[in-house]
């Protein structure tokens, strides 16, 4: 099979490219920097129709995206933020249905509106992002449901990988500087480690379960404030880590969800394998991450 990976540079592309790499398939990544196979500008339709005709692939795993969350509430940078998140992944899925290609679409916990403590449902439809990073997402997940039969669309939260930035570098790093830390702790949700999530979505395009999922590491629901006093513990760190309220920690120009805990029963329902715990994925990390 002939794979196309968008946004290698970025923490999930890099993983999900490594993988496909290991399993011997035939991959082509892209990415807007030079550092990628392919440098393709998503938001440039006569581009990608360029490069997705050349390459007739018969999956596209879309990982580009906007992702900085505060930046894409700054009015001079809403236009780019959409022409990235929404008229990228059309430009993608658009092709995908020329080429009857199958096509993974990575979504997000901000689709919802973060209130509650109900995990949410892979297949709810009660769509109401608290910010605009989170409505241009799912206006990604409407264009590819729109448009395609043979689409997964995958909501993960809390992301860290070995490329790129994470809360766990960031973390580590202030941990280093600093006696004394504070972690919001009634933002409740589950990490998801890149190399167990870039597993999951190669399992699924082997398979035509299409539909939606969420995937986050098992090992329960916890807050940033725990997630931090787990890898500060696991790295070594005797920072103190001081628990805050979202109001208290007050920095945030988007609004963050609350509630961000995923319901993942549907993996095991259509037959494929959970992650592993967020607490053996940072023992991972930890070991393979330059920190």
């Amino acid at each position: 099979m002939n794979i196309f990976v968008t946004g290698v540079g970025g923490q999930l592309g890099y993983s999900v490219l490594n993988e496909l790499k290991r399993r011997g398939y035939e991959v082509f990544g892209s990415d807007i920097t030079e550092s990628s196979d392919i440098k393709l500008d998503i938001t440039d339709k006569t581009a990608v129709e360029t490069v997705l005709n050349e390459l007739q692939p018969e999956a596209v795993i879309h990982c580009a995206a906007w992702t900085a969350v505060d930046a894409a509430e700054d009015k001079e940078n809403k236009e780019k933020v959409y022409a990235v998140n929404v008229t990228g992944t059309r430009n993608i899925a658009e092709v995908c249905k020329q080429l009857n290609c199958k096509m993974v679409y990575i979504s997000t916990d901000y689709v919802f509106n973060g209130q509650g403590t109900e995990p949410w449902q892979a297949d709810c439809k009660d769509f109401v992002p608290l910010n605009y990073y989170g409505q241009t997402k799912l206006e990604g997940e409407l264009v590819v449901a729109e448009l395609l039969d043979k689409f997964f669309i995958v909501r993960i939260a809390w992301v860290f990988g070995l490329n790129g930035k994470n809360f766990i570098k960031t973390m580590i790093n202030v941990g280093k500087k600093y006696d004394t830390v504070r972690v919001v702790n009634d933002q409740i949700g589950t990490p998801t480690y890149t190399y167990d999530l870039a597993r999951l979505l190669v399992d699924m395009i082997e398979t035509d379960k299409y539909g939606y999922y969420h995937a986050t590491n098992e090992g329960g629901y916890i807050s940033w404030y725990d997630f931090c006093c787990e890898f500060y513990k696991q790295y070594g760190l005797e920072t103190k880590v001081v628990p805050v309220t979202t109001e208290e920690y007050g920095l945030s120009k988007a609004a963050r969800p609350f509630n961000s805990r995923l319901d993942k029963s549907k993996l095991i329902e259509m037959g494929f394998e959970p992650l592993p715990t967020w607490q053996d994925a940072v023992k991972r990390y930890l070991e393979e991450a330059d920190l």
